[in-house]
């Protein structure tokens, strides 16, 4: 039976990675957990180092240097949720066989001038080619940043009665990849407008400026209390997970999550929830209700599109409200996305 693509479920993390961490360390403040994004070690009296880690990839629809940018902002966006920018980098590359010395060099210095332009040092890493290497995931990489311990955020920080709020909307990263993965099949379902506006969205798919500016109106009792990127699972994974961390239950509106109509069109055309889908692009922050106004100003300030969508409660369960009444919401058994991207591929949708 072929198992599921993407992320493994909550119940093997539980079961088989969690129980297995290695060496405890009395240093380790912050570990492997559900939903959150960084691991946060003490390094010094009131200093702490946030690390995280996720895959590099070469999605053969994109260009070398877009695939580059993508890699490199998936990895910084779950660093920026702490609060913190990147600072330091480890990148390892299990390249495909075919792929070709000039393309991984056009990859390699887009990849270096993101990185420079974050204020990311590149101190190690490993390259080279492997039998049994695939597109679209070429290798992993780590970020990790130095701070005040008492500066910090994590998603597991959220309290009951913080506002929660998406910014942007819903399947981002599905909207960007999809448009650009299948230009021809989407420009004619879609019509040349909407195809065009979707064409458009890769440069959303990063909430590095999101976190940060948003954290700079203040965090904890003055401001945000926690933040959270969406990835897989779409934006009811991210809301359900945060919730989770932090040890609560919350209340969603669903009608107020945007759709834009060009994704809500493209997700229509693969047959996709575009609530549960990919969305890398998306944060999902919760802040004290009496600063939410100058948290959806600084952002809307900058042109981030940003909505209150609901509000943390002491219930372990998380709800929706729609059109279809008051519901519990579940975490999703997988993420559409893959199954679509690799369904197009296979039928050789152009």
């Amino acid at each position: 039976m072929a198992r599921p693509l993407g992320k493994v479920d909550q119940s093997y993390l539980a079961r088989v990675i969690y129980p297995r961490l290695g060496a405890a360390r009395r240093e380790i403040v912050v570990g492997p957990r559900l939903g959150v994004d960084n691991a946060i070690v003490r390094v010094h009296p009131g200093k702490v180092m946030v690390a995280t880690t996720d895959p590099l990839s070469y999605i053969p629809g994109l260009r070398p240097h877009e695939s580059a940018w993508l890699s490199l902002h998936l990895i910084a966006s779950d660093l920026t949720t702490s609060g913190f920018p990147p600072q330091y980098g480890i990148f390892d590359f299990n390249l495909p066989p075919e792929m070709r010395d000039e393309e991984f060099g056009e990859y390699w210095k887009a990849f270096h001038t993101e990185c420079k332009r974050l204020g990311v040092s590149i101190i190690g890493g490993h390259t080279g080619r492997y039998q049994g290497c695939d597109y679209s995931v070429i290798g992993g990489g780590v970020l990790y940043s130095f701070g005040d311990e008492d500066k910090y955020l994590t998603s597991a920080m959220g309290r009951e009665g913080d506002d929660i709020i998406l910014t942007k909307g819903a399947a981002i990263e599905t909207t960007a990849v999809l448009a650009r993965s299948f230009p021809k099949t989407l420009k004619k379902e879609l019509g040349a407008k909407l195809f065009e506006r979707a064409h458009a969205y890769l440069g959303k798919v990063s909430t590095v400026n999101d976190a940060l500016i948003a954290a700079s109106v203040g965090i904890h009792r003055n401001g945000v209390t926690a933040m959270h990127d969406a990835t897989e699972g779409g934006v009811i994974a991210a809301a359900l997970e945060l919730a989770a961390a932090s040890g609560l239950g919350a209340e969603l509106d669903l009608e107020a999550i945007p759709i834009s109509q060009e994704t809500e069109e493209l997700c229509k055309v693969f047959g996709i929830d575009p609530l549960i889908s990919l969305s890398e692009g998306s944060l999902i922050l919760t802040c004290k209700p009496t600063e939410t106004r100058r948290v959806l100003a600084r952002l809307t300030g900058v042109n981030i599109k940003t909505s209150v969508i609901g509000q943390l409660t002491k219930s372990r369960f998380v709800y929706g409200v729609g059109e279809r009444g008051r519901r519990k919401v579940r975490y999703p058994k997988f993420d559409p996305y893959w199954k679509a991207y690799w369904k197009a591929t296979n039928k050789h949708w152009k």
